[in-house]
């Protein structure tokens, strides 16, 4: 934004803002990817290979953009996605993020590894939130968890696969986010003292800065290496799916199993119980060099629609690629960075202006393609795509997708 633009009208305005105003490792921390940041790029870059189809002289007076998933009527086919430590984004950010989406009339998703704790978020809205789980060592922990979040009015679990091992961040080693080198610890100091608003708003004002949902096992998100070292203790690489029928019989509402990237993963999550996947690749910060989470969506569409709602995230930055992913085969769709970027702009009024914005581009989008209602948006709506991602075949006089693994 130059200094002549004043008010923010795109996810990247807001990135920009956010920039201005985060240290530095915490920017990298929500911009950054894993390795080379390959799949990171593509997730964006890869919405721009499907284009829309406009259509003219349709009466479009009275556009309906609301949803209902799970049993919930959203205001627009789109959910906050988890972020980890969202808190120190901004004062106690995921109660502000919470706060946002009961406005705005759609589901809010909270971390495990959150700042704000599920009981924090409960008293602070009256609306129930879904909940991320990771499938931790400690079975035990995991219960608690699952008891925790029921208590606090959760209907609806997020259950997160794509987290074995963790993926390779370097931008957090890089910076001295992570690490215990000398050089490491003076540029993260050094990266404090440059923003003193940040400093005093969040890291002194905004305490505590314990994962809220694991006081008892992290004690400090401050420190980060602590968190890493949990995170490599606790994460559990010999989950499978017997795990989540395990889980299925310990949880009595929806689950949700993201991170699903492939047709036969797909496949097995419905066998497990599940009553929803996110088509995801962890915002390309786990594998890098898979497949952008858009290109997979027509082939996993293709396989599973009708058996299971089916979620998208990942390099979603505006109405447009909502629109886009609603009709390659989404039910609805989860973002992440946007909201934590607005949210660190301008607190809880800046993802309230971000909804907004995501509300009135879908608005604007369907009626320029002479669409009412979401329920009528499907891949007739789709004119051109990349022949080299999982293709789209348009038939005359129905529509239909074909999976093509290339």
């Amino acid at each position: 934004m130059s200094m002549y633009d004043v008010v923010p009208v795109s996810t990247n305005d807001y990135k920009k803002l956010a920039q201005k105003r985060l240290p530095n490792f915490l920017f990298d921390y929500i911009e950054g990817g894993a390795n080379a940041e390959q799949t990171l790029r593509s997730n964006v870059a890869d919405f721009d290979k499907y284009t829309l189809k406009q259509r003219v002289m349709r009466d479009v007076s009275e556009i309906d953009t609301s949803t209902t998933l799970f049993g919930e009527s959203l205001s627009m086919p789109l959910a906050l996605a988890p972020v980890g430590m969202a808190g120190l984004f901004a004062r106690r950010g995921e109660v502000m993020a919470a706060k946002a989406a009961e406005n705005n009339a759609i589901p809010f998703t909270l971390s495990t590894v959150a700042i704000c704790s599920a009981e924090e978020i409960h008293a602070a809205t009256k609306q129930p939130f879904w909940f991320q789980l990771y499938m931790l060592r400690d079975r035990g922990l995991v219960l608690d968890i699952l008891n925790r979040a029921a208590l606090s009015g959760c209907n609806t679990l997020v259950f997160t696969v794509d987290l074995a091992l963790p993926g390779m961040r370097l931008r957090d080693y890089r910076n001295g986010m992570l690490g215990n080198t000398v050089k490491g610890k003076i540029s993260y100091l050094t990266q404090l003292l440059t923003r003193p608003g940040w400093l005093f708003d969040i890291g002194v004002m905004g305490k505590p800065h314990s994962l809220g949902n694991l006081t008892h096992q992290v004690k400090s998100a401050n420190d980060l290496n602590r968190y890493k070292a949990f995170v490599e203790s606790q994460f559990d690489p010999s989950a499978t799916w017997k795990d989540i029928a395990w889980l299925r019989q310990n949880w009595h509402g929806n689950i949700i199993i993201k991170g699903i990237m492939d047709v036969n993963d797909a496949k097995a999550a419905i066998d497990s119980g599940a009553d929803g996947i996110v088509i995801s690749n962890h915002g390309g910060r786990q594998l890098d060099g898979v497949s952008s989470t858009i290109n997979k969506l027509p082939s996993i569409a293709n396989a599973v629609a009708g058996q299971t709602s089916i979620l998208l995230d990942g390099g979603i930055r505006n109405g447009v690629d909502v629109i886009k992913a609603i009709a390659l085969g989404a039910n609805s769709v989860l973002i992440g960075r946007p909201w934590v970027y607005a949210m660190a702009a301008q607190g809880e009024a800046g993802i309230n202006s971000l909804l907004s914005l995501f509300q009135q581009e879908i608005t604007s989008t369907m009626g320029l393609m002479g669409v009412n209602n979401i329920k009528d948006i499907n891949i007739d709506l789709i004119e051109q795509f990349n022949s080299h991602s999982d293709s789209v075949v348009s038939t005359v006089g129905h529509s239909a997708i074909h999976c093509g693994e290339n």
